[in-house]
């Protein structure tokens, strides 16, 4: 018999460990323990959460327990966080990376993060405009293109403050 067949035979009696592994939804009374961390803070620190919504640079994503481990890098975007009882906590962060450990852990460090309630929508407006002034303007090209940056980082928060 070739090895090929005599694997095949062995496949076929032997139960599936595919469908033993197979991962199902998580149950509302799943939680995952969340760290949000900045340099100089930590906002969270093994706290047991319900989900967590973050602003990924391939989207944004719903982390709940029970997700497949995983590292994302977060763009500049709001930090949600729903606690038992739907109790929301919004944050704004600059960007960082979210990491799905497995076990029900995720760690999410950031350079920087504020509460939501903490930005005025006119500010965000005012400073946007002017560094869209500044982007469109003759200075030079650095300035220019850290005007831009300043630009996608303002409007990225008025797109959180419009959801809030």
């Amino acid at each position: 018999m070739s090895a090929l067949r005599l694997l095949s035979s062995a496949a076929r009696r032997a139960p599936s460990t595919l469908a033993q592994q197979r991962r199902g939804y998580a149950e509302v009374a799943d939680k995952i323990s969340l760290s949000l961390v900045l340099p100089h803070q930590a906002i969270f620190t093994s706290k047991d959460v319900v989900q967590v919504n973050v602003a990924a640079a391939t989207g944004d994503m719903g982390i709940l327990a029970n997700h497949v481990p995983s590292i994302e890098a977060l763009r500049p975007g709001m930090i949600e966080v729903i606690e038992s009882g739907n109790a929301s906590k919004k944050w704004f962060a600059s960007g960082g990376f979210a990491t799905v450990h497995p076990g029900n852990k995720l760690t999410i460090n950031v350079v920087e993060a504020a509460p939501l309630e903490s930005f005025s929508s006119e500010a965000v407006r005012a400073n946007l405009q002017e560094a869209l002034k500044v982007a469109a303007g003759n200075g030079s090209e650095e300035d220019k293109m850290e005007a831009r940056i300043e630009a996608d980082v303002y409007e990225a928060l008025q797109h959180a403050l419009g959801s809030k």
